[in-house]
């Protein structure tokens, strides 16, 4: 339809990287897009910690949970949820900042917007990106290591660099299944879901040569049978946030 959607449209997570770093011009150039994104009220609860030091991206790497593409990525950035700054400027003001679980949820938001802006701009730079959602595995390990300060948390990671394979898109559930006309539709949510499984099914069968035959709702069951990361919440409010 047009250049846009067609790179939106083009997306594939990139985890194998050729050994070049990224142009400053380029940081500049990704970075600046980040900061054109929508912002809650202009507050701008954001900030981005490029990583470039070789030990340092090593060590993000062995606690995301071991992924060598944080560490051989042409560039690793960090995006933070940001309250620190904001609490800086009310008391510029003389007045007293007050944060509660919506001034949480507005700086996660805002940092997600900015990361996907880094992302877009990224890609129509010829460069392949991947999340990397696992420094929150040890978020008070990677928020020491970046000199997090109080009221800062790592939302996640991102890795760029030029891409050094070409994977196949994985497909996306059924359009039906997330696009809703004017209220949530539950009736037919169990038959999308099958219908996908089955998509699903066929491309981990294609993608492994047979060797993994599974679906996405299994995949969902093996994820949220447990807590995920339970240590979140005991770290955001070692970090001062407050979530009520």
């Amino acid at each position: 339809m047009n250049a846009v959607i067609d790179l939106l449209q083009s997306h594939r997570s990139i985890r194998k990287f050729k050994d070049v770093p990224l142009q400053p011009e380029h940081i500049d150039a990704i970075v600046a897009s980040a900061q054109m994104a929508s912002t809650s009220s202009n507050v701008q609860a954001y900030s981005i910690i490029a990583v470039t030091d070789t030990e340092k991206k090593q060590e993000l790497a062995r606690l995301a949970g071991n992924q060598a593409y944080v560490e051989h990525s042409g560039l690793f950035l960090v995006f933070c949820a940001d309250l620190y700054r904001l609490r800086e400027a009310t008391g510029l003001n003389g007045e007293t900042f007050h944060q509660n679980t919506e001034s949480f949820i507005v700086a996660t938001v805002d940092a997600t917007l900015a990361a996907q802006n880094a992302a877009l701009a990224a890609e129509s730079l010829g460069f392949g990106i991947v999340y990397i959602g696992g420094i929150r595995n040890a978020p008070e390990d990677v928020s020491r290591l970046l000199q997090l300060p109080e009221l800062v948390y790592p939302v996640f990671g991102m890795c760029i660099g030029v891409p050094d394979q070409e994977p196949s898109a994985r497909p996306r559930l059924p359009r039906q299944a997330v696009l809703h006309y004017n209220g949530y539709q539950t009736d037919d949510v169990r038959q999308h879901i099958e219908t996908y499984d089955e998509t699903m099914q066929e491309y981990y069968r294609t993608r492994t040569g047979g060797k993994t035959v599974t679906t996405w709702s299994r995949g969902m069951a093996d994820k949220f049978r447990q807590p995920v990361r339970a240590h979140v919440r005991s770290f955001l409010e070692n970090r001062g946030f407050k979530l009520e």
